[in-house]
């Protein structure tokens, strides 16, 4: 798999993203699914499945029926190319832009851009989505100081006149010939096209302890899923969801605000056997999306008891009015799997004067309504071409997955959750079997290969009491 640098220069938008991790995917032995045949899910199995090239929703299948759900987005702002694009002013071709996004414009001024997105081939019968990244550089020129003597003091750039990229001082109109060269024997009717920051990621401090790149919000999320989901020995249906659009309100196809979360668990359900409604009730989702850390030069913006540091571990996100969706539940659970695990994590809460951003949390258990709790990095200058975050915060982001999708959880009733290890997970899945000690259990048909393995990891250290009965009074709570 990439390392985060290599990901994060290759995935220059949700498209390239999502092409990236099922490329990966795929090496780790992963079955494509589509959505528009009949599925065949099996214990045991590996799978993903896409929508719209730009969202991608992966699992493993574990023994416990319930669902451990890791949702991220892979989108970030940027400027979203209109059609006809080129305008001469002068010789000089620039392109019609119009914001993605709730993006810091200026950090994009005097900086390295390039046009990638996804265009749609057809030979006149067959439309075909294909990712493309232009093989050029260029550049969106800010004014000089020179015309406004209090640029400094700050500036309104507007996004129809100031964040035009230029392409061309000789008058050419590279674009339309770019693409028709991509194209080849085919024809391009329409694309999503953007300008997004084209700079390298790289290390910065004196230990190389930090990194700057662009999308760090919130492709560093869906790596540490998708490296969670590739690391973790799977105790339940564990879902690694990247979504597409959270930056514009979720609202899309394949947005979270869209059925595909719904659409897919409802899927692995029917196709395992088992009661919907009753897995979602021993379900845990995670929304993980990063964090405003300390920043150095304005600690005033941080809540005063509850500051959130780069190089600090993961952070749990709170707000009293539910744009997070963490509540003491919820934050208990996944705190207590991750202090067994040895997780780094701390707690951010907005300074009660300023307003609350949300995320994706909110929105995808409104459509699949399970217990959640919202998580991410920290990280600095959110939103701007070149965003920064601790190299170890992103290791520690993989671990914190990791050992989440290594526990399976029960509900007790309204309130009151377990998590379950491999002996826990035994009392669910062997069911209705009679066997009178566990190695006699390892040979009964009801029991499956994974399952199987377990047992017989355990009678290594269960040499004393081997029963059944005991196996089934073992107990957490």
């Amino acid at each position: 798999m990439y390392d985060i640098f290599e990901f994060l220069e290759k995935s220059k938008t949700a498209y390239h993203a999502v092409e990236n991790l099922t490329l990966t995917l795929k090496e780790y032995g992963f079955a494509e699914l589509k959505e528009n045949e009949k599925w065949s899910v099996k214990k045991g199995g590996k799978y993903f499945v896409t929508r719209n090239r730009s969202a991608l929703i992966a699992f493993t299948v574990g023994e416990k029926r319930s669902f451990n759900i890791v949702a991220s987005h892979a989108d970030s702002p940027c400027f979203k190319i209109k059609a006809s694009p080129s305008m001469t002013v002068e010789n000089m071709v620039k392109l019609n832009v119009e914001r993605y996004g709730g993006g810091l414009n200026y950090t994009f001024l005097d900086r390295p851009v390039t046009i990638a997105g996804r265009v749609v081939l057809t030979d006149g019968k067959t439309y075909e989505s294909k990712t493309f990244t232009s093989a050029k550089t260029f550049v969106i020129p800010s004014v000089a100081i020179h015309f406004n003597r209090a640029a400094n003091d700050g500036i309104k750039l507007n996004p129809q006149v100031d964040m035009s990229p230029l392409v061309s001082a000789l008058g050419e109109k590279g674009l339309e010939k770019e693409l028709k060269d991509f194209a080849g024997d085919k024809k391009i009717i329409d694309g999503d096209l953007f300008v997004v920051s084209a700079e390298k990621p790289f290390a910065a401090g004196y230990n190389d302890e930090l990194i700057c790149s662009p999308r760090i919000d919130n492709l560093t999320s869906a790596f540490c899923s998708v490296k969670g989901l590739l690391s973790a020995d799977p105790k339940a249906i564990n879902v690694c969801y990247a979504a597409d659009n959270e930056e514009v309100g979720s609202q899309t196809r394949q947005g979270a605000g869209s059925d595909f979360l719904l659409s897919v668990t409802k899927r692995i359900a029917e196709s395992l056997g088992f009661d919907y409604a009753a897995a979602l009730a021993d379900s845990i989702a995670v929304s993980f999306d990063n964090a405003h850390a300390v920043h150095p030069n304005h600690p005033e913006f941080s809540d005063p008891t509850n500051k959130t540091l780069l190089g600090k571990g993961i952070v749990v996100k709170h707000h009293a009015n539910f744009n997070y969706t963490t509540d003491a539940l919820s934050s208990s659970i996944l705190k207590g799997v991750w202090k067994t695990n040895g997780v780094k994590y701390q707690d951010f809460y907005m300074r009660s004067d300023l307003p609350c951003g949300g995320t994706l949390g909110a929105i995808s258990s409104s459509q699949v309504s399970v217990t959640s709790i919202d998580v991410g990095l920290p990280q600095l200058a959110m939103h701007s071409a070149c965003e920064t975050a601790a190299i170890s915060d992103v290791d520690e982001g993989i671990k914190a997955v990791t050992a989440f999708y290594s526990v399976a959880f029960s509900s007790d009733g309204d309130g009151k959750i377990t998590s379950l290890d491999a002996l826990l997970i035994l009392r669910y899945s062997v069911g209705s079997c009679k066997a009178t000690s566990l190695k006699a259990l390892v040979n009964f048909p009801c029991v499956s290969y994974p399952t199987q393995v377990a047992i017989e990891a355990m009678l290594s250290l269960v040499v004393r009491s081997s029963s059944i009965a005991f196996l089934m009074r073992y107990s957490f709570m």
